[in-house]
């Protein structure tokens, strides 16, 4: 998958193979198999090109990477411990993109003392004193 991420397009099996063969020894075989294994999975799509497929990823790497926290949280028998657990073993820039995470998932936060605004109700001008509308 990190290579299919990599070039965040469709790529053959031909180019994950040469990319692969800079840094070790491996068969095209290898390759197509786990290709078709990630297609099987769910993980890629793929469409022909001639004799050959194109392979796509179907998730972004960070989509892919929140589902295998989610499920991990889903299977504890206590959410709270697996996460304070987890926590515990981030470091301090984790953390941090942590709080800049639940920040941007809140919203913008309201002053103290300043009740955030409810809708268009709030937005009409409060008729005059003494003015019933007639």
């Amino acid at each position: 998958m990190t290579r299919v991420w990599k070039w965040n397009r469709p790529v053959t099996v031909r180019e994950v193979l040469e990319d692969l063969q800079q840094e070790r020894s491996i068969a095209y075989t290898t390759v197509m198999t786990v290709l078709d294994n990630l297609h099987q999975k769910g993980w890629v799509r793929r469409e022909a090109e001639g004799r050959a497929y194109r392979y796509e990823a179907v998730s972004t790497r960070a989509a892919y990477a929140a589902a295998l926290m989610n499920d991990a949280w889903s299977q504890s028998d206590n959410p709270a411990a697996a996460l304070v657990a987890f926590f515990g073993m981030m470091s301090a820039e984790q953390r941090e993109a942590l709080r800049d995470a639940v920040r941007m998932v809140q919203g913008p936060e309201t002053p103290a003392g300043q009740n955030p605004p409810q809708g268009p109700a709030d937005e009409s001008p409060a008729a005059p004193e003494g003015d019933d509308g007639r």
